[in-house]
């Protein structure tokens, strides 16, 4: 069936969000210009994700193997947490928050690299660490943004189902027994009603014993399991704690980049101004040496004028001198 070619809808999604509209509207006229309503009807229906559904979707397209490592994880959270695996899943837990800040910080600096990119004060990387968790607990989120065409961001809510144990109370062989013996010993009631077989009663005892064994083992796999899943819990809220913490730190870094950028604008500007204050200052100088210059040497030549006025004055009346 003729449609868009996975380049182009991947040009689509990889173009800052501001922009889809006019891409998509820009690929719509092609199609139809080169006579294939088809791929425009397909095109057409394309939405524009939001700006951190765009940064993920930046991630899927540019680093598919860091995103292929993220499912992966997925995959072994949610067989570990299946199991009840305790420390299993306290180590996947560990891992889980490393790879989301190393996707975290790819993110920012493929969002660096774009031209039309927010600045890096307002990029949601919240929203964008939340959509990751989030991949790692729903399989569906996971192919979403494995697609690089996820439209919005999506929310974190734990790892995958937690499965309730299966305990059985009584199995099969369990009431075909029980059901067996009443039919047993009202007949043989009926037969010997005085003279019911020692064997009987022993392996009627071994039976209620066998049972409370098995209630009692049952029991303690229960509490075991209870135990497990309350740490399972525990260390869950401290992760998820310290990812508020972790969010809420990369917000306040994020205000004093923004910041710490604005003095540097600021800086750079007075130094400009400075660099031109300088450099005038440099010509003002430059010309008040020449005019220095110039006169000094003006000064010089009315000095000589003047003495040798003063020296021809002397040749030409010698005998005035001598009558004063």
């Amino acid at each position: 069936m003729p449609g868009p070619s996975p380049e182009l809808v991947q040009q689509l999604y990889r173009t800052p969000p501001e922009r889809f509209v006019a891409a998509r509207d820009a690929a719509v006229a092609e199609a139809r210009r080169a006579g294939d309503p088809a791929t425009a009807r397909q095109l057409a229906r394309l939405r524009r994700p939001t700006v951190a559904a765009w940064l993920v979707n930046l991630l899927a397209i540019h680093r598919p193997e860091l995103v292929a490592d993220l499912v992966q994880l997925a995959d072994a959270l949610r067989a570990a947490q299946r199991d009840l695996r305790g420390p299993r899943l306290r180590e996947l837990s560990a891992q889980r928050r490393a790879v989301v800040g190393a996707l975290v910080a790819e993110v920012r600096k493929l969002a660096a690299a774009e031209p039309d990119a927010p600045s890096a004060g307002k990029l949601p990387l919240a929203e964008v660490e939340a959509t990751l968790n989030a991949a790692l607990s729903d399989t569906e989120v996971a192919e979403q943004v494995r697609s690089g065409r996820l439209l919005r961001s999506a929310s974190y809510a734990g790892f995958g189902e937690v499965p309730r144990p299966q305990l059985r109370l009584v199995t099969g062989d369990d009431e075909e027994r029980a059901e067996e013996r009443p039919s047993r010993r009202p007949g043989a009631q009926r037969a010997a009603p005085e003279a019911a077989p020692r064997t009987d009663r022993a392996a009627e005892r071994a039976e209620r014993a066998a049972e409370r064994a098995a209630r009692a083992e049952r029991a303690r796999q229960r509490r075991a399991l209870d135990r497990e899943l309350a740490r399972a819990r525990s260390d869950q809220e401290r992760a998820e704690a310290e990812l508020t913490d972790a969010a809420g730190q990369e917000r306040d870094g994020a205000a004093v980049l923004d910041g710490i950028e604005a003095e540097l604008a600021e800086l750079e500007r007075r130094r400009a101004v400075a660099e031109q204050d300088l450099s005038r200052a440099k010509l003002a100088r430059r010309a008040a040496e020449r005019a220095v210059t110039v006169a000094r040497r003006r000064a010089g030549e009315v000095e000589a004028a003047v003495e040798a006025l003063a020296a021809e004055e002397g040749d030409a009346d010698p005998g005035g001198g001598r009558a004063d």
